[in-house]
């Protein structure tokens, strides 16, 4: 098939407080020419920021989105503005849960209609999700949509690590660990074997990806093995709204104690736990930082996100049976230093040692000469991972 150099492709990627979108051009790689993100869906001084590659000048405009529902309805208008959709050959989503489905397929009524049937295992994603997909399906009808599947990079965990401990008559239902951030995992990857990190292709690493949703990934020889989260993106280590993984006796106590329905109480778990929980002023990881200070909560929750993530490191590091690399991502873990520098704080045992100065600059490795484990920062990319992905389907 001869290439469409001349068209585009647009990937959308609708996060539980964001959505990130790009514009690529159909190259033999992808070329990204705009860029944008819409992020704090649902707090105050919501802003879309956008960047034309070509003017490298990075734009803002505020924006009235107390929900995902409404950034995507902004999203479009704005679309039709700066989008020449005659120009467009495809689009690429992000999906978080498929659950059986974890392969990238091209979006058809069939799919939706199966994916519309899981919402209630993945409430705080789906929904939104599923409303890009039709906002265009409804605008563009013959114009082809793509899914790619953030499970699909663990589909290779053993047994023992996909197992929950829960009556066998759940797992023929597919009540099992699924593992998510799996498009971000893939990409860091990738960018390991582009600097050439050997331990990538054989060796033993940690990807972390710390943004308001926030996981751990351990990678033997180049495949997952584990992953913190779990059937759910609420499982793992707290994050900016969710608990992460809790005392299942508290489901039964909490909800009696508050007269709670299931859905109020999957509410309460998606969207009031965590830092936001912790602190009661936000799930925003710089706001803490800023606040830490001059509130004692801000700074419980700085504390029990850094010390809780330094447990499942250390986890990992048993389940890989040592460590050559660690690697530092999303909006978290590439832009914090101070987090990295407490969660790496009193690993020296383990061979961590970071060189603060270039943790403070924010370099691709900050770990000293004398480190025996590599740390990294990686900015992560998904939607160039869908780019490519669509051109892989579409045969573009």
């Amino acid at each position: 098939m001869t290439k469409a150099y001349n068209k585009t492709i647009l990937t959308l990627n609708g996060g539980s407080s964001s959505i990130k979108f790009g514009i690529y051009k159909n190259e033999e790689t992808p070329v990204q020419i705009l860029t944008g993100k819409i992020e704090r869906i649902g707090l105050h001084n919501v802003f879309l920021t956008y960047n034309d590659i070509n003017i490298g000048r990075e734009n803002f405009q505020p924006v009235n989105a107390v929900n995902i529902q409404e950034a995507v309805g902004f999203l479009m208008e704005w679309f039709e503005k700066k989008i020449e959709f005659e120009n467009l050959l495809a689009i690429g989503h992000r999906f978080v849960h498929g659950m059986e489905h974890t392969d990238a397929q091209i979006i058809t009524a069939a799919l939706l209609d199966e994916l519309q049937k899981i919402i209630p295992y993945d409430p705080d994603h789906l929904p939104g999700e599923i409303e890009l997909v039709n906002a265009f399906r409804d605008k563009f009808p013959n114009l082809p949509q793509v899914v790619c599947f953030d499970t699909n990079f663990h589909t290779t965990l053993p047994g023992v690590a996909r197992m929950l401990p829960i009556p066998r008559r759940f797992d023929d239902l597919g009540i099992r660990k699924y593992g998510f951030h799996g498009l971000s995992y893939s990409y860091l990857m990738s960018e390991l074997i582009n600097l050439g990190e050997k331990a990538a292709i054989n060796g033993r690493v940690i990807l972390a990806h710390l943004g308001s949703g926030a996981s751990l990934a351990a990678v033997l020889d180049g495949r997952s093995i584990d992953t913190s989260m779990g059937f759910t993106p609420a499982g793992g280590f707290m994050m900016g709204t969710r608990p992460g993984d809790l005392d299942p006796g508290l489901a039964a106590i909490i909800m009696k104690k508050e007269s709670l329905t299931a859905e109020q109480f999957s509410d309460l778990i998606n969207h009031q736990c965590g830092l936001l929980g912790i602190s009661e002023t936000s799930s925003d990881m710089h706001d803490l930082l800023e606040n830490e200070n001059s509130d004692s909560r801000a700074m419980e929750a700085v504390n029990l996100f850094c010390y809780q993530v330094k447990k499942w490191i250390g986890s990992f590091a048993v389940v890989l049976e040592g460590l050559d690399v660690l690697v530092f991502s999303g909006g978290i873990g590439e832009n914090a230093p101070a987090i990295r520098s407490r969660i790496c704080e009193g690993l020296k045992f383990m061979g961590i040692d970071l060189d603060e100065k270039l943790n403070e600059k924010n370099k691709t490795i900050i770990s000293s000469a004398r480190s025996k484990v590599t740390v990294y920062v990686i900015q992560t990319n998904e939607e160039i991972m869908i780019a490519k992905t669509v051109c892989r389907i579409l045969n573009l």
